[in-house]
C-alpha cells in the first residue's frame, strides 16, 4: 500500500488542482496542494493507493478544532484525480461547518475513493478493507461512515481494519432517515420565514433525486399533505414514488424548471449555477444534497431573485448527528434533541441573514466560523480531540 500525506506544512510538488475548495463543481487546473490547503484552511490531505485491491483514496482532514474530523466515504467515478481531490477538499470543509453549526464535538473531514468500487463479493471486501487500513493509518484524526456510493455493509467491512467507523449496522445504521428528518425540519423553519407557518400541507414540493434521502423525504412530506413532483435518473424510483405517494413525475432535465413552492435538491451537488438559478420557479430551496451551490455567489443570486435558500450543510446535518451516538456516546434523547435543533438552527441562520443583510449561505458560514474562532481562542479541547488509535 502506497501512502502520501500532506499537512499544513506541505511544500509544492504534491498532487495538483486549482479549484477553490469553497466552490463546488468547478473545473481544475494545476496548482500545488499547499496553496489549495491554505485557501481552504485544511490541516491534512492523505492519498493512499493499494493496487492489489484496486484502491485509490483521498482523505481530507479540514479541521480538528472541535474534535476528530468526521465525514463520510464517497465512491464516485471521477473524470480525473484532480476532480476527486477538489471534491474531497470541498466536502471536508463543508463537514467542518456542518458539525460546528449542529453543535457536535467533531471537526470536518471526508474520504473520496475513485470508483467504481468492485461488484464481486471478494473484490469489494478487499477494496473496503484497504479503505479501513487507510482510515486506521490516520490514527483517529478521521472517523468515517457511509456516503454516496457506499453502504453500512461496506463500512462493516472497513471496520474489520479500523475502529474509526460509524453508522454501522450494529450501531445507528443507515443515517439517511435522520438526514431526511433534518431536511424536513429545515423546510418547516424556512416555511415559517417565508409564509409565517411551518405547515406544508398543500404546498407543491419538487424533489430532485429519489435515493435514500430523497425517497425518505418524499414519504415524510406526503404524510404532511404536501403535493410532490419528482425526478430521478432511475425510472424504478420514480415509478415507486408515483404509485406509493401519488407523486407527479417529470424528466430529470425538467425538475429545476418546475413551478413549485419548494425545490429539494437531493442528488449530487453543484446544481445551482448562474443559469439554473435564473430558471428556477420556486420560493424556497432546501434539500439533502451537499454542495448545492456551484459557486458561493450563486447563493447571492438566489437572494437577489427573492428565493430563500437554506444552506445545505444546515439542512442535511441529521445524518452526522447520529454520529453523536456512535462516536461520542450520546443518549438517543440527546441525539433526538440535536435533530430537532435543526429547526432552530435554520431559523437562527435565516434571522442572521436578514439582520446582516447577506445571503443565508454567507450568514451560515459566518456563524460556523465564529464558533470555531471562539473555541480556538479559548484554547478549548474536547475529550475526543485526540482519540487513541
Amino acid at each position: 500500500m502506497d501512502v502520501s500525506s500532506a499537512n499544513e506544512r506541505t511544500t509544492a510538488g504534491e498532487p495538483t488542482t486549482s479549484s477553490e475548495p469553497a466552490s463546488a463543481g468547478e473545473p481544475t487546473t494545476s496548482t500545488d496542494l499547499a496553496t489549495l490547503m491554505e485557501r481552504g484552511g485544511h490541516e491534512q490531505v492523505t492519498v493512499v493507493r493499494d493496487p492489489s485491491a484496486g484502491y485509490l483514496g483521498i482523505m481530507a482532514v479540514h479541521s480538528t478544532i472541535l474534535g476528530p474530523a468526521v465525514g463520510g466515504t464517497r465512491v464516485w467515478r471521477y473524470g480525473s484525480f484532480d476532480e476527486a481531490l477538489a471534491d474531497a477538499l470541498r466536502l471536508s470543509r463543508g463537514m467542518t461547518f456542518k458539525n460546528a453549526l449542529a453543535g457536535l464535538p467533531f471537526g470536518g473531514g471526508k474520504a473520496v475513493l475513485l470508483g467504481p468500487a468492485p461488484e464481486g463479493r471478494a473484490e469489494r471486501e478487499a477494496f473496503f478493507r484497504a479503505h479501513g487500513r487507510a482510515v486506521q493509518g490516520l490514527g483517529g484524526r478521521f472517523v468515517t461512515a457511509e456516503d454516496v456510493g457506499t453502504s453500512p455493509a461496506d463500512m462493516e467491512i472497513a471496520a474489520r481494519e479500523t475502529r474509526h467507523v460509524a453508522g454501522l449496522e450494529r450501531g445507528m445504521g443507515d443515517p439517511s432517515p435522520y438526514t431526511a428528518r433534518g431536511v424536513l425540519r429545515a423546510m418547516e423553519a424556512a416555511a415559517v420565514e417565508r409564509w409565517g407557518s411551518a405547515h406544508l400541507a398543500g404546498r407543491r414540493l419538487a424533489i430532485q433525486g429519489l435515493g435514500n434521502v430523497g425517497m425518505q423525504l418524499a414519504r415524510l412530506l406526503r404524510e404532511r399533505g404536501a403535493r410532490l413532483v419528482v425526478a430521478d435518473v432511475a425510472k424504478e424510483r420514480v415509478e415507486a414514488a408515483r404509485h406509493e405517494l401519488g407523486a407527479e413525475a417529470v424528466a430529470p432535465g425538467e425538475i429545476l424548471g418546475v413551478e413549485a413552492d419548494i425545490l429539494a435538491p437531493c442528488a449530487l451537488g453543484g446544481i445551482l449555477d448562474a443559469d439554473t438559478v435564473e430558471g428556477l420557479r420556486v420560493e424556497v430551496v432546501c434539500g439533502g444534497a451537499n454542495n448545492q451551490l456551484r459557486r458561493l455567489e450563486n447563493g447571492d443570486r438566489l437572494s437577489a431573485r427573492g428565493i430563500l435558500y437554506v444552506p445545505d450543510y444546515v439542512a442535511n446535518a441529521g445524518g452526522v448527528i447520529t454520529g453523536g451516538v456512535d462516536i461520542a456516546g450520546w443518549s438517543l434523547d440527546r441525539m433526538e434533541a440535536a435533530l430537532e435543533g435543526i429547526f432552530d438552527t435554520t431559523r437562527a441562520v435565516l434571522a442572521a441573514a436578514r439582520e446582516w443583510g447577506v445571503a443565508p449561505q454567507r450568514a451560515a458560514d459566518r456563524l460556523a466560523e465564529e464558533r470555531l474562532a471562539e473555541v480556538r481562542l479559548a484554547g478549548m479541547d474536547t475529550p475526543l480531540r485526540h482519540p487513541v488509535a
